[in-house]
């Protein structure tokens, strides 16, 4: 019984137009048959006359007794609860939810606090018993691919309940009102879901698509729409605790927090927050191990705790698709399994794009040649934190050439040598190019993201935002220029403060532009070489770019940034000695 009453508050609707339809049909049969009886007993020349008569009116009466009659009526009902949005209003879906917790790996902190949730809806009252009340929203925040739905699905199966997944998308539409009865649909649906399974969640992906700051109107109705659909959001979720349905939101964007509006990640609605953040090395392995359970791979040649050192800063939805398509190469290949040639090239592909269909001239590779050699070299010589993996001038993705250096670990502060390394690794291939052949090339330069672009851009962060200038300037001057929504700020930084920050920038690009010049005067013949085995070969892998170097005798400098000995001793200490309190104290208190 309970199961129908939940049924008929769902598809009330559709139930009602179908039923008068059919009350039509029959109505109409019965209206035929009378007319029909009647008919055969008057006079055949009437009879000829009404038979004529009925011969054009039939058919349009029927159209519309049947069909425009139920639909008029059925599109007043439907207008009156939400109008022409809810013609333009995708159907929500019950999002498969068959995640295993096991299955989600790294996020340890996010995951324990998901993992309370899940006991709440499960349990109401363990939560009663303490006087609580179950969290409203659950915020989940991060890069793209780094396991936000996965996560989603993951709480969704531990609950056992069902989970009412949409877009953030889904609530803006061309016509006004749309936001809002869609978000009056989706949480009427969660609450019949809720009374029939005891709880029910709502996953709502890319949830600043309506969330962001609520703005005044700019003439155009779109802003008051969004703002509407907020403001419809906000009442949905102050409306759960006083029916009690057992119903969480999970929301998901790569936004920051401080992009939405203040309303909606506030105590007592999206309260929870979990940063999604991509995998450091051990969890890059275990995520490895995972993928490549499901795949023929050869053991002998892959090492997988090498490819989590290659992978860094690879989020869980790249390292999927590099195993995927280390797969499909594979099976190209005609190989049994994956072999260390397909995962590399598979990396590759992931990384850089596939190989372009562009054929460079024989001189034009030689020039790419010794271009990409300047860079290897600044890497190699300067770079101590960075294993420069590859170099390469095969074209892929737009790109004639390229060295490919990845950091030996995760690194998330920058100090002022770190910078002017950078710099001088892009401008490495302007002078090894200007030494070689006279001049220099387009290669250099063209964008933000090219050499000079990126040397610029450093220097640039250096002296405007870090005070890293000669002159001494210290303070944020990028923030400053910065817009602010529809209008371009109002710089309060003087012409004469502009040109001295100019001119720091310039100076530190002079500095490290006379530093490389001298290290490659000193190096050439070991350029040289290099620069001919790279065109000859194309590709320079890992142990060949460290056996060339080393046979020129250029040593690796250490990483600039090492903990003292001593140091960091005394912490890997410090740590051991907690992690036994810690067993001690779970072994005296067990649950």
């Amino acid at each position: 019984m309970k199961k129908a009453i939940i049924f008929l508050k769902l598809y009330w609707l559709r139930i009602l137009i179908w039923s008068l339809i059919l009350i039509a049909v029959v109505a109409a049969t019965f209206f035929v048959g009378y007319c029909v009886k009647n008919y055969f007993a008057i006079e055949p020349f009437s009879r000829r006359q009404i038979a004529g008569q009925m011969a054009l009116l039939l058919p349009m009466f029927l159209l519309v007794q049947l069909i425009a009659m139920p639909l008029m009526i059925g599109m007043q009902f439907y207008f009156m609860q939400g109008g022409f949005a809810k013609m333009f209003q995708s159907k929500m879906s019950l999002a498969k939810a068959n995640v295993k917790w096991d299955e989600v790996i790294g996020m340890e902190e996010g995951k324990k606090d998901a993992w309370e949730l899940v006991e709440l809806m499960k349990d109401r009252t363990k939560l009663k018993r303490t006087g609580g009340k179950i969290i409203k929203g659950l915020l989940m925040m991060g890069p793209p691919g780094c396991g936000k739905t996965y996560l989603a699905k993951a709480i969704a199966t531990e609950c056992g309940l069902p989970m009412v997944s949409t877009s953030g998308s889904e609530f803006i539409g061309m016509f006004i009102g749309i936001g809002t009865a869609r978000m009056k649909s989706i949480f009427k649906e969660a609450r019949a879901l809720a009374q029939l399974h005891g709880g029910c969640l709502i996953f709502i992906d890319e949830i600043d698509s309506f969330a962001r700051h609520r703005r005044a109107e700019t003439g155009f109705g779109g802003t008051m729409d969004r703002n509407a659909t907020i403001n419809q959001f906000l009442t949905e979720l102050d409306g759960l605790r006083q029916t009690e349905n057992n119903i969480v939101v999970l929301g998901a964007t790569n936004c920051d927090e401080s992009d939405l509006d203040s309303a909606i990640t506030r105590p007592g609605r999206l309260e929870r927050k979990i940063n999604v953040t991509r995998p450091n090395l051990k969890e890059r392995e275990d995520i490895f191990k995972l993928y490549l359970k499901v795949v023929e791979w050869n053991k002998d040649e892959i090492d997988i705790a090498i490819l989590a050192r290659k992978t860094v800063w690879f989020s869980p939805a790249e390292i999927e698709s590099m195993v995927r398509e280390a797969s499909l190469l594979s099976q190209r290949n005609h190989n049994r399994q994956i072999e260390r040639e397909d995962i590399n090239e598979a990396y590759e592909r992931v990384s850089f794009g596939h190989k372009s269909n562009v054929v460079q001239p024989e001189k034009d590779k030689l020039w790419t040649a010794y271009h990409e050699t300047g860079h290897a070299l600044m890497y190699y010589l300067l770079a101590g934190e960075h294993d420069v993996m590859k170099a390469t001038v095969i074209p892929r993705s737009g790109s004639l050439g390229y060295v490919f250096a990845r950091p030996k670990e995760e690194l998330y502060k920058h100090t002022k040598d770190y910078y002017l390394t950078q710099i001088k690794v892009c401008i490495g291939s302007y002078v090894v190019e200007q030494k070689k052949f006279g001049t220099t090339s387009s290669g250099v330069g063209g964008g933000s993201t090219t050499d000079f672009g990126q040397a610029i851009g450093y220097a640039h962060t250096m002296v405007w935002s870090l005070g890293m200038g000669a002159s001494g300037l210290i303070g944020d001057f990028a923030a400053l220029t910065q817009s602010h929504g529809y209008w371009p700020s109002t710089t309060p930084i003087s012409e004469g403060t502009k040109e001295k920050l100019n001119n720091d920038v310039q100076n530190i690009l002079q500095e490290c532009l006379k530093e490389v010049r001298h290290i490659v005067d000193q190096n050439w013949d070991a350029i040289a070489h290099f620069a001919e085995q790279l065109y000859v070969k194309e590709e320079l892998d890992y142990d060949e770019i460290e056996a060339l170097f080393k046979k020129f005798k250029i040593e690796r400098p250490s990483e600039f940034r090492e903990v003292p000995t001593e140091l960091a001793s005394q912490k890997e200490e410090y740590v051991k000695k907690m992690e036994i309190e810690k067993k001690a104290s779970s072994d005296s208190n067990p649950v």
